[in-house]
């Protein structure tokens, strides 16, 4: 079996190839050969396979196709430019996430036989805010580019499955926590760094309120959820490509309890409020909560709450955080 990530280099891709490489196999079957795409040139894992790791700017067709050699039997499409950037971007988000996601199905269509197609779509896909609990039916009606973006590359892989190029699963991800690592662009980026810069020792601002409600998962549960997706029978999906994965609605205030009990009072006090209108511009117009019984019966695992979120992270990510931003 051949796979390719693209976007190998962000964290949830480290942590796939991880995975992959660890295991050998998926579903029964072993690993010929792993692919490595990114802007950078990804970090390899130690594997008992091949690995091939490939720079390249996602939106050159000649670049992704290189990422796509013939024989390959899934490709993980995790590229993209995050929520902000794109909000303040408009060309390049246009560039990345759809002409890239343009260039990995034409990649894609050359293969002689249909790959797996997993490909990271987002709740920002959706609107309906803090009151919102979205049905597994409900309308995509964003509210930002970002979310507009994934919503146009699920539809084009929908109709390309339709058509037999390529057999496409679009997992709706909730915002994922907690990243390690460094602060970056994502307008939910607050999300983790409210959890991770206290836990690092770092004091740090939160732009809305304690009551503000987020549709989360952990890195393991959205690693999990990709396994998934890349050996689940699609058949019993129809048309309908696109899965809201079964996360957890949680509060600022909740999240900040459960930093108190991993880290203490101390870690708390380094957390304060300070209102960023241009980021809750964007982030209050995400659901908060999803139904996701479609995803739940087709066998995606639910993701336990937040006391288990940063356990994940003190036991997976805290050290490599630490190492990343040289602190002792």
């Amino acid at each position: 079996m051949k796979i390719t990530i693209l976007g190998a280099g962000g964290f949830l891709g480290r942590k796939l190839a991880a995975r992959l490489a660890q295991a050998g196999e998926l579903n029964g079957r072993a690993i010929t050969g792993l692919t490595l795409f990114d802007l950078n040139v990804p970090p390899p894992p130690a594997a008992a396979f091949p690995i091939r790791r490939i720079p390249g700017d996602l939106a050159n067709p000649a670049t992704v196709a290189e990422a796509i050699p013939p024989g390959t039997d899934i490709v993980f499409h995790l590229a993209a430019v995050v929520s902000a950037a794109a909000e303040a971007d408009f060309d390049l988000g246009l560039r990345v996430n759809l002409q890239g996601t343009l260039a990995v199905l034409e990649a894609c269509r050359r293969l002689e036989r249909a790959p797996r197609l997993v490909f990271t779509s987002s709740v920002a896909s959706f609107g309906g805010g803090q009151g919102a609990v979205v049905p597994d039916d409900g309308r995509q009606l964003p509210a930002n580019s970002y979310g507009a973006q994934k919503a146009m590359g699920e539809l084009l892989l929908q109709d390309a499955s339709r058509r037999g190029m390529i057999d496409a699963v679009s997992l709706r991800l909730p915002t994922v926590i907690v990243r390690p690592g460094r602060p970056n662009k994502a307008a939910s980026s607050f999300v983790s760094a409210i959890v991770r810069e206290p836990l690092l020792g770092l004091p740090t601002t939160c732009p809305v309120g304690p009551d503000f409600a987020i549709w989360v998962c952990s890195p393991r549960r959205a690693v999990d959820w990709f396994l998934h997706a890349a050996t689940m029978d699609t058949a019993v999906l129809g048309l309908d490509r696109g899965i809201n994965p079964p996360g957890l609605s949680v509060t600022v205030a909740e999240l900040l309890s459960a930093l108190e009990a991993a880290g203490g009072q101390e870690a708390r006090s380094l957390v304060t409020f300070q209102p960023d209108p241009a980021i809750e511009a964007i982030v209050s117009g995400w659901p908060a909560s999803f139904a996701a019984t479609r995803a739940k019966a087709l066998g995606f695992a639910q993701q336990d709450g937040a006391e288990a979120i940063l356990d994940a992270f003190l036991a997976d990510d805290l050290k490599a955080t630490k190492a990343e931003r040289e602190m002792a």
